[in-house]
């Protein structure tokens, strides 16, 4: 038997990742040791760890596909031309300093 503690030294995941894996049945369930202490078992656990490995080892694992950057609404990216029209005004240098109000002092 396991805690959570020792879960987490073993697992690289998350509590709510491994709570969702759960729910799935895609990871050993937990049970009530007490009604405040709740293990693993460590047979399972290692069970389940050798069953994802010899799976990564025999094809790897499909990966999302990255997002589309252009259809973000916050920071969105600027077109190829966009983005050389800018660069060539920040290489001009920096705007007039007259333009700048006095500082104050």
């Amino acid at each position: 038997m396991i805690r959570r503690h020792e879960l987490r030294q073993i697992v690289p995941l998350a509590d709510t990742t491994i709570y969702e894996m759960e729910q799935r049945g895609e990871f050993p369930r937990r049970f009530a040791l007490t009604p405040r202490c709740v293990v693993w078992d460590l047979a399972e656990v290692e069970a389940w760890l050798t069953d994802r490995l010899a799976t990564a080892r025999r094809s790897p694992i499909d990966r999302a596909p990255h997002p589309d950057v252009r259809k973000r609404k916050a920071r969105p990216v600027k077109a190829p031309d966009q983005a050389r029209a800018s660069a060539s005004r920040a290489e001009s240098g920096p705007a007039r300093a007259s333009a700048l109000p006095p500082r104050r002092r």
